[in-house]
């Protein structure tokens, strides 16, 4: 191969630099998540709420929910994982920041990605929470290992209040989706488990938990 020939070197290569971009920075943490971790889980995640789904009757393209769910955080190599807070602040933010990472993924897949396969990596890499159900489904995949991730903090002791926000925000974020069928599962069959740990602060969440959702989710965590 000619030396100024693009190949998928520095794609192979960069999948490194994933390892190394930490989730939630500035907050202590009793285990770091970094986005090459998460992105692995998410589609663990969404690959059980795809077989729900498809168990209820539902149509899953199966090659774009394992492609929105491998790819959805790759674009934080460029501009690394902001907290929440701060990418949401305002929509004209939230709009600044979509341009300037929009621009970077094309640069990206310009300048590293082979010609005959940078369609393909355009679909992967373009924004993955859609209307589609396999975007519904990452949308919701991606908020409960979030949840997961605060709730592991919450469960060790973690003195910083920001991971009850965020367990919360996340909640509310998949319950926003409980006309689905996954989501009903994982409100009904897992999250109500997850509340039966034994934890400081368990009646607290419990009580955040019943406000978002209804009490009716929680009766499992009894038994």
């Amino acid at each position: 191969m000619e030396a100024d020939q693009m190949g998928m070197h520095q794609y192979f290569q960069s999948l490194s630099d994933l390892e190394t971009i930490h989730r939630a920075p500035g907050y202590f943490k009793f285990s770091e998540h970094s986005v090459a971790a998460h992105s692995f889980k998410v589609t663990q995640i969404a690959q059980f709420l795809g077989d729900v789904e498809a168990q209820s009757g539902q149509s899953v393209d199966w090659q774009r929910l394992y492609e929105k769910a491998l790819n959805h955080d790759y674009t934080e190599r460029f501009i690394g994982d902001i907290k929440t807070p701060v990418k949401y602040a305002t929509p004209e933010l939230r709009t600044m920041l979509a341009s300037v990472e929009a621009s970077l993924t094309e640069n990206f897949i310009q300048n590293e990605i082979p010609t005959e396969f940078q369609s393909a990596y355009r679909r992967r890499l373009s924004e993955p929470k859609d209307e589609t159900l396999e975007g519904q489904i990452l949308s919701v995949a991606d908020k409960i290992d979030l949840l997961y991730e605060s709730f592991g903090e919450i469960e060790k002791g973690n003195p910083e209040g920001v991971y009850v926000d965020i367990y919360r925000e996340s909640l509310q974020t998949i319950s926003a989706f409980r006309q689905m069928a996954s989501v009903q599962y994982f409100l009904k069959q897992i999250l109500p488990e997850l509340l039966a740990e034994k934890f400081t602060g368990q009646d607290h969440l419990r009580d955040i938990t019943q406000t978002i959702i209804g009490q009716e989710h929680l009766n499992g965590a009894n038994n």
